[in-house]
């Protein structure tokens, strides 16, 4: 098992106020509130802040907002790919890099359609690369437009063009996930490998990965900082397994109306975050958030076997920063 530090990065949700507009007051509190809980960096700008549902002065503003709380204290990245041609692309990718983010991160979906084959992906990318100057770049395969999967063998030729430092993994199936990891342990590449796939976090750690960026964290981000901190741990194996159990366990209930079910589970936990999305319209049923609740018991549970204290919500204060002009 590898020694290095583990890390926690959340994929930031967005809260929006009774007019359906970013409350960037509540973003400011929920950034603390990672913080408290011991993340290590931060996702802005991505699918749980419902990137797609926002405008691009949107996008731009949010993440300028987190950039400006989190006031150097963890790295941030962001998603820039947005646009119709790769120039497009690469001039969002150029204009939130200026917002203060560390690195900027690509769709792979952005890069191909659904029916083209890896050779037209990676003369995207090469292209992508040229007209991005320098900037740190990361790959995400997200979900939206449509989840495209990175190969090993594009992987590699990827890392060997020395443009990539983060990667977030979506391929759930673990072999897929160890081949990945297996070229990167292989080589010196300077790239920092994240699962997004919950019941896979014991695991990936494991086998190397840096860290996890699941959507779990919008729920209980002090059990994912446990478990990156504890999941190499030789003397903590048993809560490790116990735990990871409980965590595949109540994983596909909490993606039900997400990221709905998140803002419902942290208004639970005290933070002044409405359970309004423009991603999800349609409200929580009954049963939707009596299973929520119940996680929350459990979420409770795990923090009393484990001595985890959680975030005390109540305490959280909004830093003192420069006035936002309104989105």
């Amino acid at each position: 098992m590898i020694s290095q530090e583990r890390k926690f990065v959340p994929v930031m949700i967005t809260p929006f106020n009774l007019k359906a507009k970013v409350d960037l007051d509540a973003v400011s509190v929920l950034v603390e509130f990672y913080l408290a809980a011991g993340v290590k960096g931060f996702f802005a700008n991505c699918l749980s802040s419902e990137m797609y549902s926002i405008s691009e002065d949107e996008r731009l503003e949010l993440t300028r907002h987190v950039v400006r709380a989190v006031d150097g204290r963890v790295p941030i990245v962001a998603t820039g790919s947005f646009g119709l041609t790769i120039e497009d692309k690469a001039d969002f990718t150029a204009r939130i890099y200026d917002t203060g983010i560390d690195a900027v991160i690509l769709i792979t979906g952005h890069f191909a359609n659904v029916e083209d084959d890896d050779e037209v992906l990676l003369r995207n990318f090469h292209k992508m690369f040229r007209l991005t100057r320098d900037i740190p770049l990361g790959l995400y395969e997200c979900p939206a437009p449509y989840k495209r999967i990175i190969t090993p063998e594009v992987f590699k030729k990827l890392l060997d063009t020395g443009r990539l430092v983060y990667h977030k993994d979506t391929s759930i199936d673990l072999e897929k996930v160890k081949a990945k990891l297996d070229v990167l342990n292989h080589g010196d590449y300077g790239l920092e490998f994240y699962d997004a796939h919950t019941p896979n976090a014991m695991y990936s750690l494991q086998m190397g990965a840096r860290g996890m960026s699941s959507i779990s964290g919008n729920f209980y981000p002090e059990i994912l900082v446990w478990m990156c901190n504890n999941a190499t741990d030789p003397q903590r194996q048993e809560d490790v397994r116990w735990l990871q159990g409980e965590l595949s366990r109540v994983d596909p209930l909490i993606h039900i109306a997400y990221p709905l079910s998140a803002k419902y589970f942290l208004q639970k936990r005290g933070l002044p975050v409405r359970t309004i999305s423009r991603a999800h319209a349609l409200e929580l049923t009954i049963q939707q958030k009596q299973t929520l609740d119940d996680i929350h018991e459990s979420f409770l549970g795990w923090c009393e076997r484990l001595d985890i204290q959680p975030v005390q919500t109540s305490r959280l204060v909004r830093p003192k920063m420069p006035l936002d002009p309104p989105i």
